[in-house]
Parts: C-alpha cells; sequence; structure tokens
C-alpha cells in the first residue's frame, strides 16, 4: 500500500509525532510510506502545490501526522488543507486517518477537526491514534501505536471506515442592520479582533452593527493585515524569557495593544470547520505566553458569519477556550437566524460583565484543561520558567496533596462507613455531620440579616 503520511509540524524532521510514523515504517517495509513536510514547507507549497496534488494522487491512505497546537492543528496544516480544497486534485474514496502527540489537551477537538475536513473530500476515515508526547519511549505506547496501525490496515483491507455524517440543515444567512450611531462620546476599550476581508460583507455588517449598539469605545484589530513573518515553530525559544524567536513585533502587540483592552470580541466567517488559517496562525503564535492564563476575568464574545450551528466541535472549542482562560463568554452571535437581535444580546451581557466584574467559576472543559497544564508546567518548571512563575504567583498549583486535612477526614469517614455497626448507630447523623458546615454558614447570614 502507498502511504502519503502529511507532516504538519513545523519542525519537519525532527516532529516528535513523526517518529511514530517512522516506528511504523520500520515495522512494515511491505508499505510504501512517502513523508510529506507540509508544515515545514508550506510558503512552498502555497507557490506551487503541485508536488502535494501529485502526491495526494498517488497515495492509497493519507495519514496526518502532527503535534496539537491550542485545540487543534498547527496553523501550517490549516493552510495545506485550504490548498488542498483549492487545488481540485481528486482523492475521494481514498482512506485517511491521523497521529498526533499532545499532553492530551483537547486532543479530542484536533482529531475532530481532520475528520470533519476528510470528510469534506469525501474520503474514508478511519479513526486516528493521540498519543503522549513520550508514549513511544514506553513498552505501552509503542504497543498502541502497533495495535492503531494493524487495525487501520484491516480497516483499510475491509472496508471499514467512519460513517459520514448526515446532511445539516440548508444555511440561509440574514444581514445585520447598523443603526445611526448617536449620543455622548463613547469611553473604554473594547478589541474586535478580526481577519475579515471586503468580501465578507456579512461579518463587517454583524461588526459594525456591535460598535454601534455598544455604549462603549471599541477599535478593530484586522489580523489579516498584520505582518506576521510566519506561524508557531514550537521551538520553545519562548519557554524561559517570554519572548518570540521571530522578529515582527507580535508578541509586543500581543501583550500592550490587545491583551490591555478591557474585553475582547472576536469576529470570524467559518471556514473548514474552523476559524480560518489566518486566524490559527493568530492562536499559535500566542504561545509567547506559554499556558499563562494572562487574561483571565476578561470578558470575551464572538461575532461569526457562517453556519456555526452545525459545527459541533468548532462551538466546543469557542466554550473551552474561554473556560481554560477564566473568561466570561458573553455570547455567540451568529447570522443565521437574528444577527440584531444576537449582537444586542452579547453587547449587554458585555456591558454588564465590565460593570459588575463578573466571571462565573470554571466547568469541566477550564478545570480538566488546568489540571493538565498545572501538571505539565510543574513538570517542566525548569524550562518552562515563565510559567512556572506565573503558576505559583496565581496559586495555581492546587494538587489534593496538599490539602492533608481532608484527606484526613476522609479516612476517619472511611473508617466508619466501612463498620456496619457503627454505621447502623450513626443513622441519619452523618447526612447532617455534612450538612454542619452549611448550617453554620446560614445561621451567619440569619443573624447579620437580623442587624
Amino acid at each position: 500500500m502507498r502511504i502519503l503520511v502529511l507532516n504538519g509540524s513545523p519542525k519537519g524532521q525532527y516532529s516528535i509525532t513523526l517518529q511514530t510514523v517512522n516506528y511504523l515504517m520500520r515495522l512494515c517495509p511491505s508499505h510504501e510510506f512517502e513523508v510529506l513536510h507540509v508544515g515545514q514547507r508550506i510558503r512552498a507549497l502555497e507557490r506551487d502545490f503541485t508536488p502535494a496534488a501529485e502526491a495526494l494522487a498517488r497515495a492509497d491512505l493519507i495519514l496526518f501526522s502532527y503535534p496539537v497546537y491550542t485545540f487543534i492543528a498547527p496553523s501550517q496544516l490549516h493552510r495545506f488543507i485550504e490548498l488542498w480544497k483549492a487545488s481540485g486534485v481528486r482523492t475521494a474514496g481514498k482512506y485517511a486517518t491521523q497521529i498526533t502527540t499532545s499532553k492530551h489537551f483537547y486532543d479530542v477537538t484536533a482529531h475532530n477537526y481532520i475528520r470533519d475536513n476528510c470528510f469534506d473530500l469525501e474520503l474514508r476515515y478511519i479513526k486516528g491514534l493521540s498519543a503522549d508526547m513520550d508514549d513511544l519511549l514506553t513498552k505501552k505506547g509503542r504497543k498502541e501505536a502497533r495495535d492503531f496501525f494493524r487495525y487501520v490496515l484491516w480497516a483499510q483491507k475491509t472496508g471499514t471506515y467512519e460513517p459520514y455524517p448526515m446532511p445539516s440543515a440548508p444555511y440561509t444567512p440574514k444581514s445585520a442592520t447598523v443603526p445611526e450611531v448617536c449620543g455622548a462620546e463613547k469611553t473604554g476599550d473594547i478589541v474586535i479582533i478580526t481577519d475579515a476581508s471586503p468580501e465578507d460583507e456579512r461579518l463587517i455588517s454583524m461588526i459594525e452593527r456591535f460598535r454601534a449598539v455598544t455604549p462603549i469605545k471599541t477599535r478593530i484589530f484586522n489580523i489579516r493585515e498584520y505582518p506576521f513573518r510566519g506561524g508557531c515553530l514550537g521551538c520553545f525559544h519562548c519557554a524561559v524569557s517570554g519572548e518570540c524567536v521571530y522578529t515582527d513585533g507580535f508578541d509586543e502587540c500581543l501583550r500592550g495593544d490587545l491583551q490591555t483592552a478591557q474585553a475582547i470580541i472576536y469576529a470570524f466567517t467559518v471556514r473548514d470547520h474552523s476559524m480560518g488559517a489566518t486566524f490559527k496562525l493568530y492562536d499559535d503564535r500566542q504561545f509567547c505566553n506559554g499556558h499563562r492564563t494572562v487574561t483571565m476575568g476578561m470578558p470575551m464574545g464572538y461575532l461569526v458569519s457562517g453556519p456555526y450551528s452545525a459545527e459541533k466541535n468548532l462551538g466546543m472549542i469557542v466554550e473551552a477556550r474561554a473556560e481554560v482562560g477564566g473568561n466570561f463568554l458573553v455570547g455567540v452571535a451568529t447570522d443565521e437566524r437574528d444577527p440584531d437581535a444576537e449582537i444586542d444580546r452579547i453587547s449587554r451581557n458585555l456591558v454588564y460583565a465590565l460593570k459588575h466584574g463578573y466571571t462565573p467559576p470554571q466547568n469541566f472543559y477550564g478545570v480538566g484543561g488546568m489540571k493538565i497544564f498545572r501538571d505539565l508546567i510543574w513538570l517542566m518548571q525548569g524550562m518552562m520558567k515563565a510559567d512556572h512563575r506565573f503558576y505559583k504567583a496565581h496559586g495555581q498549583y492546587d494538587f489534593p496533596q496538599k490539602k492533608m486535612g481532608t484527606m484526613l477526614k476522609m479516612y476517619l469517614v472511611g473508617g466508619l462507613l466501612s463498620s456496619p455497626a457503627l454505621k447502623k448507630k450513626l443513622g441519619n447523623k452523618m447526612n447532617e455531620g455534612m450538612l454542619m458546615p452549611y448550617k453554620k454558614l446560614f445561621d451567619e447570614l440569619d443573624r447579620k440579616q437580623r442587624k
């Protein structure tokens, strides 16, 4: 079988993910592997996509290999998928799968993104392998890689692949209306980050309505116009100092111009089941902040043009980004139903959040994601020094091992519950005991109210 490996890592042959592919290549010499370093060579492929088109045409199986960057794949692989779709090369009916390495921070959304784009390209998608960065160096990890590839070969031979999704409801966009602006001069600072081009007329009208109805001063930062030198290289140059290896000034712009605002509104058109390659480049380059939640407490909202309600994976990313970052997601307004009402609702929520400093507690997306980061930074504190200092300063090393009092109480409760005689004697007193701290709280509140 001819297997084309699309290496989406900007590190090329030095990719950690690619080492799993190299391992499988050595175990399966009867198959023909061809590696295309699409992440490293994306600028060359933008100029001439012919080598990639020819390789895609030759392949029986297409294997995406990449590290997970900020919820999805690196921006370079996003761009490659854009070029692939625009090229018109026919790959329908071919088989495809993926291998990723990460610390399992939202690897599920990365895999869903590739899967959904495989469906667009009419590929026969086989569920991929999500590995930890160090898995290949363990006996268990190597077995999982072998088992995965054996399954892929079996699936390709037997015609087994993931079912194509049911078609979603037709997308019938509605245009937002822009009221005249009147009244007192606005104060404050809300930054609207967008990649809108002149062709994105509906998105632009949504932005203009938001600016008109929001009683706080707004400004626009169009990332399409920023002179990025390139996407994140995963080089960890910023791990100690927080300074990016690129000299295009984006790290200073991010910290001095964007993150100093009171709130951020993202405005984009749905592209390839994501915010698009340009926005992904912007997201990836924020790695100069490492894993630090530097905007926590800042409200955040979205203006979206496109069939957002059909993009469940993108919706998960939008919510999870706010939850992990400790931001209040004031809402997502789309042009699918009633953009005017949705934009107005976002504006009201945003004004309330800024006036009252409202930030809700994190849900599973935020708590689970931060626990992964907490453990990662603790282990890698010698290299990720900026992250380590931030986590220490903000009390984010909340390991359960530090809560010795609670652990001792649980031993006591466990001892009581393991004795049937004591359990019977206590009766309902156990439940009453659990409610005692709450009773104390309410008694204190009642006393204050009586005064």
